[in-house]
């Protein structure tokens, strides 16, 4: 790695440090508690506003990758930063429209965060590759790093976040314009430090995903691991969004934010763990044994329902089902299916994208029991997938090495 690149990369990974933030604010039980009460609504229906996030992915994902290759990872972070910024000062602004258009603002602002979080993916994740070039999964593992440590530090910058305003409403304001601003500074910071650009610009003409998809001959296999990226997203997703809501409605629990901590907690120990086994061990057994442990962990408290159970709970999902296995079931394709590999992956991560979008909205509409049955149901499914492409492995690395 080039020193010269180092503040570059510390700005990259910045970006996903707020992003930890965002991505996880809207399934804290007090800050939906707080735009419930603002908006008028049930707690739950804020994670529509979640959900939103994955709708403005599905919306970007199409074109935000060909323009990163043919504009630059600049552009394209940048891009990515302006539109979180976006997000999070609009969440204020949506906080103190209350019950005139707040809860159609703010959803209107999470699509822009989902189409954001697609510009950020697409250019910091090849940027940090190219920066960290001898160890590029190393670069893309710390993203997902960084990430953790903000989700781990959430609960605790809630508490001095909080406000009350005038009304006698509780609002966290500060946190949203905070992180807001700490976007807008990204964004005028990543014009001014360099980055590597031997790979930023695409070299003649690429197929696009529609153009792919005309020619790709899809097999069973590979509609089980774009159906396990489905999957896999809403186990963590369900969880992250809306376990707080079942502590505190069937546990009792009145404040569960320290979830979150345990949550990221196990997440940052998996990314470490997991990348050591999976030098002992194939990368395809994850996709069916982290999901089954998910599976057995959300039966436990379902039945449970304790406060130790959720502590535990949160700890196992944020390991097994949040530390990377999303991203090793995108290995997985890419190593099955060479020739389709750019494809596959693309849809595995709508797929990803997809299940954001629906499952939470559904959960929106749910009790939070309800939920955590759709999750169980969901998770097992997964699993059963997972089952499938194990069975089928051997066969599917001949095919693999034949179309080498």
């Amino acid at each position: 790695m080039n020193k010269k690149y180092l503040p570059s990369a510390l700005i990259l990974y910045l970006n996903y440090f707020i992003h930890g933030v965002g991505c996880s604010i809207l399934g804290q039980a007090v800050i939906k508690e707080a735009l419930a009460a603002a908006w008028g609504v049930e707690a739950m229906a804020i994670t529509a506003i979640s959900a939103a996030l994955g709708l403005g992915r599905l919306i970007a994902l199409p074109f935000a990758g060909p323009l990163s290759d043919k504009l630059g990872r600049r552009i394209s972070t940048a891009i990515g930063s302006a539109s979180y910024a976006i997000y999070l000062i609009g969440l204020a602004l949506a906080f103190n429209a209350g019950t005139h258009g707040g809860y159609t603002i703010a959803y209107v602002c999470a699509i822009i965060g989902g189409i954001a979080n697609s510009f950020l993916d697409t250019g910091i994740y090849p940027a940090v590759s190219e920066i960290i070039y001898k160890a590029p999964g190393v670069a893309t593992m710390g993203i997902k790093f960084f990430i953790a440590i903000a989700q781990m530090l959430l609960p605790f910058v809630l508490g001095v976040a909080v406000t009350s305003t005038a009304a006698g409403l509780t609002s966290y304001n500060p946190l949203f314009y905070g992180c807001g601003i700490a976007y807008i500074v990204l964004f005028v910071l990543v014009f001014l430090f360099p980055l590597p650009d031997a790979d930023q610009k695409a070299s003649g003409k690429k197929e696009g995903l529609i153009d792919s998809l005309k020619h790709t001959h899809f097999s069973f296999e590979s509609i089980a691991m774009i159906l396990i990226g489905f999957t896999c997203t809403g186990t963590f997703q369900l969880w992250l969004n809306c376990a707080q809501n079942f502590a505190k409605e069937n546990v009792g629990w009145a404040n569960p934010s320290i979830m979150q901590t345990y949550y990221s907690a196990g997440t940052m120990l998996a990314l470490v763990v997991t990348a050591f086994l999976t030098r002992k061990i194939k990368d395809v057994r994850f996709i069916v044994v982290y999901p089954a442990i998910c599976l057995v962990t959300m039966i436990a408290v379902l039945m449970g329902q304790s406060k130790p159970l959720m502590i535990a709970g949160a700890f196992i999902i944020g390991w097994a089902g949040a530390g990377g296995l999303l991203q090793i079931a995108t290995s997985v394709c890419n190593m099955l299916f060479p020739k389709i590999k750019g494809t596959v992956t693309a849809l595995v991560m709508i797929a990803s994208s997809l299940c954001n979008y629906t499952i939470l909205t559904a959960a929106s509409k749910m009790q939070p029991s309800g939920v955590m049955t759709m999750n169980i149901v969901l998770t097992a499914v997964g699993v059963a997938l997972g089952l499938f492409v194990n069975i089928r492995y051997k066969k599917m690395v001949e095919l693999a090495q034949q179309d080498n």
